[in-house]
């Protein structure tokens, strides 16, 4: 059985693989992009697992331990800005790319996060890579995954082989949240809000996440339909200093994109927030459909933003009282 046959949901994505598998046409370079907790990391490691193990179990066992060679995963860095640095990349990564392969027959490179790791703002690092991109030795495949391909630089988009992977259905995202003995009432608000991403409704399932986020975005709507510039200003305080408002700002995401939706007279369980329809077909009342699309826009920029490393205080500031004046 191929290790791909394991990644869930992604027909197309795994069919191609499978295809430049058979045909000998793996790429020196992919960009797996989509977003996040959909199975990018798995199909990278798959890949590599059924070429450079072939199928042998202790091998296999050596690429999960982490301890092959030619099998090798680079993430972003856990602190600072989190992008791999230059030196690091030329002298801890990069020099291995011109010896490799070391055992097999092939080796992998897998950069997950890459928009995190080569940011477009900061393209030295990004540079470095390109060059060995473009001049690729036989039998080295670098693999990138990416939430924001857009991150990236275009030279090294235009150098990689781009697969792309969707969200996860409701039914995968169930099966996931049940093996990870979520509790049955906690699964369907967690799939509802996960927008298709199996890390994010992990995430929700935790207990008193949903209902602590719930209660939050409709705190956070209540400021911006009534509060003072004052009032706003300390509640973007307040979010800066969240380590979760990545979370914060996708379910407040949801929020507004299920006040835009209440006028097709849906029922409560098409809903994110279906505990508490009845109040929200009364807010959306105050709002139109097509200021609730704009206001999901104008988090979707505030979160690029912020990747794009704006100040977290600003990029907060301009979403909330960009939130109020829309109506």
């Amino acid at each position: 059985m191929s290790a791909l046959e394991s990644v869930r949901a992604q027909d197309a994505a795994v069919q191609a693989l499978l295809r430049a598998r058979e045909h000998d046409r793996v790429a020196s370079a992919y960009l797996f992009d989509g977003p996040s907790g959909v199975g990018k990391e798995l199909a990278a490691l798959s890949l590599a697992t059924d070429i450079v193990a072939g199928g042998d179990p202790r091998i296999v066992e050596r690429i999960e331990l982490g301890a092959h060679p030619d099998v090798r995963v680079f993430r972003p860095r856990d602190e600072g800005k989190r992008n791999i640095q230059v030196e690091v990349l030329r002298t801890e990564i990069l020099p291995l790319a011109q010896f490799a392969p070391f055992e097999a027959a092939s080796t992998f490179f897998i950069f997950p996060e890459a928009d995190i790791s080569f940011p477009g703002f900061q393209p030295e690092a990004a540079n470095a890579l390109l060059k060995t991109l473009e001049e690729p030795r036989p039998n080295v495949h670098f693999i990138l995954t990416s939430e924001r391909p857009d991150s990236l630089l275009p030279t090294i988009r235009s150098r990689c082989q781009r697969i792309r992977f969707a969200r996860l259905p409701n039914a995968v995202l169930r099966d996931i949240l049940a093996s990870e003995g979520v509790p049955e009432d906690s699964i369907a608000p967690a799939i509802a809000l996960s927008a298709g991403r199996a890390d994010v409704a992990v995430a929700l399932a935790s207990d008193g996440t949903v209902g602590a986020l719930t209660d939050l975005v409709f705190s956070v709507d209540d400021a911006v339909r009534g509060s003072g510039p004052g009032s706003l200003v300390e509640l973007s305080e307040q979010l800066a200093r969240r380590d979760d408002l990545d979370l914060v700002l996708l379910t407040l995401q949801a929020f507004y994109r299920d006040l835009g939706v209440t006028s097709l007279d849906l029922p409560p369980e098409a809903l994110g927030f279906a505990a508490r329809s009845d109040e929200l077909r009364e807010r959306a009342t105050s709002i139109s459909s097509s200021a609730a699309a704009a206001r999901i826009s104008l988090i979707h920029e505030c979160v690029r933003s912020m990747h794009h490393n704006a100040n977290r205080q600003v990029a907060l500031d301009s979403l909330l009282f960009g939130l109020r004046n829309l109506r």
